[in-house]
């Protein structure tokens, strides 16, 4: 039986980079580095930075890490827009929060989360 998620792991084309992203863009504290495996605190949850093999890029679709933000989900847009990221689109709210979705250095599909107000 599963019982929780104990990893995600993402595929990065440039390790550097992509610790780079979740490090000093998105402020995740990294618990280890090195050129195959890298691994992430996010909040608890270990991302796992898996180096690709060989030079083949990946096909969009796949999994999505949703972040949470510890402000408004629109300050935290205006952070990371100001820190380089574009945003695939605006942010969206559903009666379950709002999302705002982006992509990492590696074209991971990311977003930021929050629950509904109210």
């Amino acid at each position: 039986m599963a019982r929780g998620v104990a990893t995600v792991w993402v595929p990065v084309d440039d390790m550097d980079r992509a610790v780079g992203f979740y490090r000093d863009v998105l402020g995740c504290e990294m618990r280890m580095q090195d050129a195959q495996w890298s691994e992430v605190d996010a909040n608890g949850l270990t991302i796992g930075l898996n180096s690709r093999e060989g030079t083949s890029r990946h096909a969009d679709g796949g999994a999505v890490i949703s972040f949470q933000t510890e402000g408004g989900i629109e300050d935290e847009v205006e952070r990371l827009r100001a820190a380089g990221v574009e945003f695939t689109g605006g942010v969206s709210s559903y009666d379950w929060g709002s999302v705002a979705p982006f992509k990492d250095t590696e074209g991971n599909d990311l977003q930021l989360y929050s629950p509904p107000q109210g």
